[in-house]
């Protein structure tokens, strides 16, 4: 039975398409912003997998660096940070602050699960408005394992006490999903543009167009009528 539902942040509920402006600036295009994110990404899975652990703003930086070297752009540090910092100030996508609390309105818990760090999650949620609509804000910087390892999972369930089999991940990103479902967790795939779930492996009983539509389908689904 579920009792926690865990919300990934970054892209699954907030809206990462702001920094294409400062993109448009650094490097002439805003092409390069989702290059940028996903390198960000594999930096971090390279740490999960070498045992050299990453955490999400260092890798953020790093691959902000590697980009602009690749692209023979001429990068300062400061404008470097400046851009890794817009991390805090993104807007929650449009029907986001009403569907989390509708859910918050059910006898479920809920929790932001997130591979930001603790400082950058909590600034990220207060500047959206959508601190107030969870229990807790999770970092898996916390355990020292990013998702899509099975730790920041098990994370959750153990702070509410519950087995992972009562945890459902919402996620826009397939790897997410698919790290929560192979650790044990339910979970709800967030089809935002251009984001598909994985062919490979087990695969989410929920498909959502957006995250009003995801909750709408998890009351359904796991509030017992």
């Amino acid at each position: 039975m579920t009792k926690v539902i865990a919300f990934d942040v970054n892209e699954t509920l907030l809206d990462l398409s702001v920094l294409d402006e400062p993109f448009e600036r650094l490097f002439g295009t805003a092409g390069l912003r989702p290059q940028w994110f996903s390198l960000a990404l594999q930096l971090l899975f390279v740490g999960g997998l070498t045992d050299s652990y990453v955490d999400f703003s260092t890798a953020q930086h790093a691959a902000l660096q590697m980009l602009a070297r690749r692209e023979n752009v001429a990068l300062t540090d400061d404008a470097a940070r400046e851009t890794v910092a817009l991390m805090s100030s993104l807007p929650p996508h449009p029907e986001v602050a009403d569907a989390l609390g509708k859910l918050m309105s059910s006898p479920l818990r809920v929790v932001a699960l997130t591979n930001s760090v603790e400082p950058v999650a909590e600034a990220q949620l207060r500047h959206a408005g959508i601190h107030n609509h969870f229990h807790r804000v999770i970092s898996a910087d916390s355990v020292r394992r990013l998702k899509p390892a099975p730790e920041p999972y098990r994370e959750v369930a153990r702070m509410f006490g519950v087995a992972l089999g009562d945890v459902r991940l919402v996620a826009a990103h397939s790897w997410d999903v698919t790290g929560a479902l192979r650790a044990g967790c339910k979970a709800a795939f967030v089809a935002r543009p251009g984001m598909v779930p994985s062919p490979i492996g087990p695969q989410p009983d929920i498909v959502a167009s957006d995250i009003a539509d995801a909750v709408d389908r998890i009351l359904a689904v796991d509030v017992p009528s």
